[in-house]
């Protein structure tokens, strides 16, 4: 993709969808490409179609990124398994002729942050959390370099994105987490949300040294009053019509001179059950209209 700034269509828009409609909306409503559900190209090839026919579903289109790679900081026999479910989206990238990958710190349960829900959930998954933050810094850059490095192997680079309730959710924590890590195939993906309920401002994102971009996700947030942030309540609104002055975040990334990709991850269930194309439609002109492509 040669284009500035590009739009792109996020599969979880049209979360209940098929890949194949997927891609018809992205053709038919005039997005420029699709950063593509993971599960939905595994249901794909488990109907019984092959890494082939996938390849050609994607025939002449911009697709740069797919998801996604959850708890990046998994340590002891956690760290085998995530270097085997790593290996299994690669493929599954590089099939597609996909160059990135996205990759999320955890834990992705909001009652491993409480000790006491953690008492009372054995064997709940909590990652580094409690660790000092030195230690949860260096275990998840040691993680991210050996993840970085098996990507590399596939022709792949992967995209960090820290989760807002997880222990290195802020810019800074992500960056110095990717400095430590030194793999040139690192990027950082900007998400409005997660940064709003971790304490980043635009003011933030505007001091971004472009390079390290490799994406945005476009989306909004009903008000957030601090404390631990609750993604299934305050990502349930339409984009554009939650807190978050969207034209003020996106100037805050094109200051930097960034002219990358633009995606429009969504979670409102309500949007999630009407027509998707309608969906599709009001979602490329709001961020055409924001981004000025």
């Amino acid at each position: 993709m040669t284009k500035k700034n590009p739009i792109l269509f996020h599969s979880l828009a049209a979360r209940h969808s098929t890949l194949a409609i997927d891609l018809d909306i992205v053709r038919k409503i005039g997005f420029d490409g699709l950063e593509v559900s993971a599960a939905k190209m595994r249901a794909f090839l488990d109907a019984g179609f092959t890494a082939k026919d996938l390849n050609k579903a994607f025939d002449g289109m911009y697709v740069p990124g797919t998801g996604f790679l959850v708890d990046i900081e998994r340590q002891s026999e956690g760290r085998a398994a995530l270097m085997r479910e790593a290996d299994s989206l690669f493929q599954l990238a590089a099939s597609a002729g996909i160059k990135g990958v996205q990759v999320i710190t955890g834990p992705l349960s909001l009652k491993a942050l409480d000790d006491a829900s953690a008492v009372a959930t054995p064997g709940l998954y909590r990652g580094v959390v409690g660790l000092p933050l030195e230690t949860q810094i260096d275990l998840t850059a040691s993680n991210l370099a050996a993840v970085a490095d098996l990507a590399a192997q596939y022709g792949l680079l992967i995209y960090l994105e820290a989760l807002s309730w997880t222990p290195l959710n802020t810019i800074d924590r992500q960056l110095r987490t990717i400095e430590i890590a030194n793999r040139d195939n690192i990027r950082l993906v900007i998400d409005f949300w997660h940064c709003y309920t971790s304490g980043d401002t635009p003011e933030r994102i505007a001091r971004l040294d472009k390079n390290i971009l490799y994406g945005v996700h476009i989306c909004d947030s009903l008000s957030f009053a601090g404390g631990v942030p609750d993604e299934s309540v305050l990502r349930d609104v339409p984009t554009g019509r939650g807190v978050l002055n969207l034209k003020e975040w996106v100037d805050a990334v094109k200051s930097t001179g960034y002219d990358g990709w633009w995606s429009c991850e969504l979670f409102c269930r309500r949007q999630h059950q009407e027509n998707s194309y309608d969906v599709a439609r009001s979602l490329n002109a709001l961020m055409r209209g924001l981004v000025g492509a």
